[in-house]
């Protein structure tokens, strides 16, 4: 663990949980792809933000009050122009304890899965890859290894989902770069070995896989 992952996770001690655009960048630390994205604490940084982007964006809260964005309106999707990102500045910045606006590239293709990881106490970090979105908690349809991953391990995980074949390209659909999620839960296992004693879990969701790569959307890192 390097010294601005150290920082990073003594800074979030005070509310028990980091905070995205800090989640973002631990992941990232261990090569973990989380997408390009930006945090705006003014409206000006929003705006000359968004440029750099493009469109359509995601927006977020940062509030370290606000674990669950979803649950208080705190992430708005499909913002196309200025006054669409205008509207949504407005409505954020409104929300409890608000500390910035997370903007995000909006990703539409591909597959959406959830990623995540719990430390289990006889067993030790433990890496599990799903189905994502919504679909997570209607389907349940996930696969669980134990970490360290290797890459037969990754492979085989993926390959256990009763979901696979959306992966492959089900009927006529795209396959996805099926190397690139399996290096991204390699990278996910590795963190969750680097932050284990640290970190009581990691929830990765939704991450989406396409043909031209895998990419983390969303983050968040639940402390011990």
């Amino acid at each position: 663990m390097n010294a601005r992952v150290e920082a990073l996770l003594r800074e979030a001690r005070a509310v028990g949980w980091v905070m995205e655009p800090a989640a973002r960048e631990i992941l990232a630390s261990y090569a973990v792809p989380v997408g390009r994205h930006l945090v705006a604490t003014r409206w000006e940084e929003a705006i000359a933000g968004a440029a750099s982007l493009g469109w359509p964006l995601v927006a977020k809260v940062v509030s370290p009050e606000i674990v669950h964005k979803a649950d208080v309106g705190g992430v708005i999707v499909g913002i196309t122009g200025e006054a669409a990102l205008r509207a949504a500045w407005d409505h954020l910045s409104a929300l409890p304890a608000f500390a910035g606006v997370l903007l995000d590239e909006q990703h539409t293709m591909g597959v959406e899965l959830i990623v995540g990881v719990k430390i289990d106490p006889a067993f030790g970090p433990v890496v599990m890859v799903g189905l994502g979105g919504t679909a997570v908690e209607l389907y349940r349809d996930v696969s669980i290894r134990m970490a360290p991953l290797s890459l037969e391990s990754a492979r085989e995980a993926l390959a256990a989902l009763k979901a696979f074949p959306l992966l492959t390209g089900y009927r006529g659909g795209q396959a996805v770069d099926l190397d690139a999620l399996v290096e991204l839960l390699l990278a996910v296992s590795e963190a969750a070995m680097a932050l284990e004693d640290a970190v009581e879990s990691l929830d990765l969701n939704p991450v989406f896989a396409s043909a031209s790569g895998a990419v983390v959307a969303d983050a968040r890192l639940i402390l011990r």
